[in-house]
C-alpha cells in the first residue's frame, strides 16, 4: 500500500524552511523523512510525517502551498548491497523511478520511491515478493 508524501513549495530565501518546521513542531507533527530540492526561485520539501491529515491542514492554514502524492516505501537491511537488490526488482519489473530518498531507522533503512504509476508498480513488486510499508508503519518507525 502506498503512503502519502506531503510536498510543500517554499520560496528560496533564508528562513522559509524554518517557518515550515516551526509550524509543524507547534502542532506536534513529527517529520519521519525529508527531502529538499531547489531551484533559484523556490524549493520543494517532500516529507513523510506521522499525521498527514493534520500536517496538510496546518500547513494550508498557515499559507503554505502543500499537496499530497502517493509514494512507495520499502524497508531494507542496513547493509551494503541491499539497495542494489531492491533496485534489481524495480529493474526486472521495468519500473522507472522518478525520484527517491531514504531515512535510517534503528536496524533498517527505509527507501521512498516516486514512480509514475504507484498501484501498478506496487502490484509488480508484490509479485516479486516485496511488501511496501503502510502509512501506520512509517509513522511508527
Amino acid at each position: 500500500m502506498s503512503v502519502n508524501q506531503v510536498s510543500v513549495f517554499l520560496e528560496n530565501k533564508p528562513g522559509t524552511l524554518k517557518k515550515l518546521t516551526k509550524v509543524l513542531a507547534a502542532h506536534k507533527i513529527n517529520i519521519r523523512a525529508l527531502s529538499l530540492a531547489e531551484t533559484s526561485e523556490f524549493g520543494i520539501v517532500r516529507m513523510l510525517v506521522n499525521d498527514v491529515f493534520e500536517a496538510t491542514n496546518v500547513l494550508k492554514e498557515n499559507n503554505f502551498v502543500a499537496s499530497l502524492a502517493p509514494v512507495l516505501a520499502y524497508a531494507i537491511a542496513d547493509e551494503a548491497g541491499d539497495l542494489d537488490n531492491l533496485l534489481e526488482k524495480f529493474s526486472a519489473a521495468d519500473i522507472n523511478i522518478e525520484y527517491m530518498y531514504a531515512f535510517a531507522g534503528k536496524e533498517r533503512a527505509y527507501m521512498i520511491f516516486r514512480v509514475n504509476d504507484t498501484k501498478e508498480a506496487e502490484a509488480l513488486l508484490k509479485s516479486k515478493g516485496l511488501k511496501s510499508l503502510t502509512q501506520e508503519e512509517i509513522a511508527a518507525v
